[in-house]
């Protein structure tokens, strides 16, 4: 039996241990109700990086300094930048602008992708001052310059070939090794497992940011790179400035946390076989459903009917689209997606440019330049067609020949654009289903106003398209 004053202790260490449980019972609970006020169930936002602010309406044009001028020059080239803004674009991608290798080389003076030194400049081109002269006119007009990069490989003779002869891939034979599944024996590949390759390429194109004052860069093959590269380098650019990040690729997991902008490939694909016979609409459809389903909304597919390696190894746009160009490039413009012009298109040329010579574009007044600075124009300044989250989702107006027809409404709380294409070679006479499209209108190409109810029909020739805009929808 206890004493009093035992029964007495052991009554207050009863006491204190109760205490004790009940303190820690209730911190457990607060811990608890704190770790199930984060739901895990609740949808994150699959793009984590933030787009340029300026990139929200804007068109891209790729100039190819070889070719773009007679001079072949940053000075010459420098002198059309208020042409570029007066025809729509705001970003100018400029192909590389290095030294080319000459070990290898293929034609007289090499492709501008067989980079000889990262931190150099070609002197075809000009100088170093020349070059930074037109990238400060650019920013004076408002325009903003990215410069394609190339990652992947570099030329035979690069420096780095005999300083880091290990940060390059090797073949069977331990010999260096071009891109083994394509003629691109004028330059060997990189290896991205080693680390301090991976430092060097990020310096060097920050280099071009903080020397220079580029705005971003159009990554070349940029899927043949490790993702995790572009993540981490597009993470350091943007602690210099906010910079606008262009894949050379088509996937959604590029846009996550690297690029804000990837190739519709597929667009192109679509479009050009249905203008050559080989594929109704709804190939378009099924771009267009991937699009809205497996990308998220908040990114920009790029989307043109030309450039660099079209030109050269496929087809003018004239070649490639005949009859459906001028719907080809309306769609690119007032579909989801960003705009691009490759140089010479504005003037209509329709040869196909050497790629590895001097081939100066024959510049004239087209009506494709025409059409395409209306249309820009449009772009610009219509809220419901700008990019990426700044603009709206295309949504579908069903019609009673889907497999000839393409129409769709873009709206927001102030504008409303609503496009219809004939995507066929013969005449068609269109009714549609049900009312988003219903309203009052203007023809933005010929001014007339146009008022739709549920019996408008809509005639149009082949290959013709209409755009209506309703500004002030609501």
């Amino acid at each position: 039996m206890l004493s009093n004053s035992s029964f007495y202790r052991r009554w207050c260490f009863l006491l204190l241990l109760a205490g004790l449980s009940s303190l820690t019972a209730c911190n457990s609970s607060r811990t608890t109700t704190t770790a199930n006020d984060i739901n895990p169930y609740q949808p994150q936002p699959y793009v984590q990086l933030s787009h340029p602010e300026w990139s929200k309406n804007a068109a891209i044009y790729q100039i190819n300094i070889r070719q773009f001028t007679p001079e072949g020059t940053f000075v010459a080239a420098a002198e059309q930048l208020n042409r570029l803004k007066d025809l729509g674009v705001k970003i100018i991608w400029l192909m590389p602008v290095q030294p080319i290798g000459e070990l290898n080389r293929k034609g007289t003076l090499g492709s501008p992708y067989s980079v000889k030194n990262y931190y150099g400049v070609n002197s075809e081109f000009g100088t170093e001052y020349e070059l930074k002269a037109f990238i400060a006119e650019a920013h004076q007009l408002g325009l903003y310059v990215i410069l394609d990069w190339v990652a992947n490989h570099t030329a035979w003779d690069n420096v780095l070939v005999k300083q880091h002869p290990d940060w390059y891939l090797r073949d069977w034979k331990g010999d260096f090794r071009p891109t083994p599944w394509w003629d691109w024996d004028d330059i060997i590949e990189l290896d991205y497992s080693n680390s301090d390759l991976r430092r060097y390429m990020t310096g060097a194109m920050k280099y071009w940011i903080q020397e220079f004052g580029f705005d971003g860069f159009r990554c070349d093959v940029a899927g043949f790179v490790p993702l995790d590269f572009w993540e981490q380098a597009r993470k350091e650019l943007d602690s210099i400035k906010p910079v606008f990040m262009l894949a050379e690729f088509e996937g959604r997991d590029f846009h996550a946390s690297a690029f804000d902008m990837t190739y519709g490939w597929s667009w192109h694909k679509a479009v050009h076989d249905i203008a050559n016979g080989h594929a109704d609409v709804n190939k378009l459809r099924v771009y267009y459903s991937w699009n809205e389903k497996y990308f998220p909304q908040n990114i920009m597919r790029m989307l043109g009917v030309s450039n660099h390696d079209q030109n050269a190894w496929e087809g003018t746009e004239f070649e490639m689209f005949g009859d459906a160009l001028h719907a080809a490039m309306a769609l690119s413009v007032v579909g989801e997606g960003m705009p691009m012009i490759y140089n010479g298109q504005e003037a209509g040329n329709d040869r196909r440019l050497a790629f590895f010579e001097r081939d100066p574009i024959i510049w004239r007044e087209h009506e494709n330049g025409k059409l395409y600075k209306r249309l820009l124009a449009l772009k610009r300044d219509n809220t419901a067609l700008w990019n990426a989250d700044w603009g709206a989702r295309m949504l579908p107006v069903h019609n009673n020949k889907p497999a000839q027809i393409l129409s769709f409404v873009r709206q927001n709380t102030k504008d409303k654009v609503f496009a219809v294409f004939n995507f066929s070679d013969t005449p068609q006479h269109v009714s549609f289903d049900e009312h988003l499209h219903h309203g009052n209108y203007i023809n933005y190409l010929t001014g007339e106003t146009v008022q739709f109810t549920a019996d408008s029909t809509v005639k149009l020739a082949a290959w013709d398209y209409r755009i209506y805009v309703q500004p002030q929808a609501f």
